[in-house]
């Protein structure tokens, strides 16, 4: 009876070894064990490619990203007087983000200027003038005083043919007639500025008609 239990109990140990090792067999393996402060496995071409990655996307949005806005500046004018530029630049101080005037000469015509020269003393002109007056001439004056002393006018006139013609009629008498054109320097100022995103109002500025606007490059 002893033996017979013996073996039993052998055979149901090795079914038992086979069944465990056989279970054992079917499992995967445990992934090993990794410290958190260990960085992962990562391939050379991963790496390589990520990285061409990352900047191809910096690049992309350096290049669509939103341009920087355009800057728009002008001169205003002119103006003929400082009481006109103030109240121009009191008017757009507040509509522009920057502001400033400079000054600038105009050389303008006044007309043209038909005389003869300077005689060496007050008597000679005053002899020249007779001499005009029995030819026929009687439009002229002898100046006294001034810069131009002694000179015979004889006429001002703002259109410059005229004042030829009124040259070659006295130069035909035998008198040496000259022909001057008279100017004037005339200062006149610009407000220069920046506009804001809005272009500024100035029709409430007195002689609006004759301001010019000219855009030029900002700084």
């Amino acid at each position: 009876m002893l033996p017979r239990i013996l073996f039993i109990l052998l055979l149901a140990m090795n079914l038992a070894s086979t069944a465990w090792w056989y279970w054992r067999a079917q499992q995967p393996a445990p992934a090993p064990e990794r410290a958190d402060d260990t960085p992962a496995l990562v391939l050379l071409s991963e790496r390589d490619s990520t990285a061409m990655s990352h900047a191809a996307t910096a690049a992309g949005a350096a290049l669509t990203g939103p341009s920087a806005p355009t800057r728009t500046c002008a001169s205003l004018g002119p103006f003929k007087t400082q009481s006109d530029l103030g109240r121009g630049m009191e008017l757009l101080t507040s509509q522009v983000a920057r502001i400033q005037f400079r000054e600038s000469s105009n050389i303008t015509t006044r007309g043209y200027w038909v005389y003869l020269p300077a005689y060496e003393s007050r008597d000679a002109a005053l002899r020249s003038a007779r001499q005009l007056n029995a030819a026929n001439v009687r439009d002229y004056y002898v100046v006294t005083a001034g810069d131009h002393e002694n000179t015979v006018s004889l006429g001002l006139f703002r259109d410059r043919e005229n004042a030829a013609r009124r040259q070659a009629q006295i130069a035909a008498l035998g008198f040496p007639a000259r022909l001057e054109e008279r100017t004037e320097v005339e200062r006149v100022f610009w407000i220069e500025f920046e506009q804001k995103e809005t272009a500024p109002d100035w029709s409430a500025l007195s002689g609006v008609r004759n301001l010019a606007l000219k855009p030029y490059a900002c700084d």
